[in-house]
């Protein structure tokens, strides 16, 4: 797994993922767990092509910043960069961003995984 892998995932806000409609929040505008979940799916996809048969990465920690309101209609897309690879722990750049620039950013940690092994725990 090389550092520098990058992924953007893209979304647009609609009522499905206002804050209002998660519940973390009163107001339609874009929610932060729906912020962090494109995060986390761009990290997610960032790394996908490179993983080794039968393994996937599941997410162990998120820290990000949502520093300004996104409205229903605007284009949303965050870009995670794989900025560092410790064994089977995966660190990330991630941020998110409107038209109108930046909406937030953070730190996403990830962890490969044998998804049958993984599966097995539940």
């Amino acid at each position: 797994m090389e550092k520098g892998l990058t992924y953007t995932s893209k979304t647009k806000v609609d009522k499905s993922n206002t804050a209002i409609a998660l519940g973390s929040g009163d107001m339609e505008v874009f929610a932060t767990p729906a912020m962090v979940a494109l995060m986390e799916n761009a990290a997610m996809m960032a790394v996908a092509p490179h993983l080794p048969e039968g393994s996937t990465t599941v997410g162990s920690m998120i820290s990000s910043s949502h520093v300004k309101p996104s409205a229903v209609g605007k284009e949303i897309s965050a870009t995670a960069v794989l900025r560092e690879v410790e064994g089977r722990k995966l660190t990330f750049d991630v941020r998110a961003e409107d038209e109108d620039g930046l909406i937030g950013e953070g730190t996403h940690i990830r962890y490969i995984v044998d998804r049958a092994k993984f599966l097995s725990k539940l």
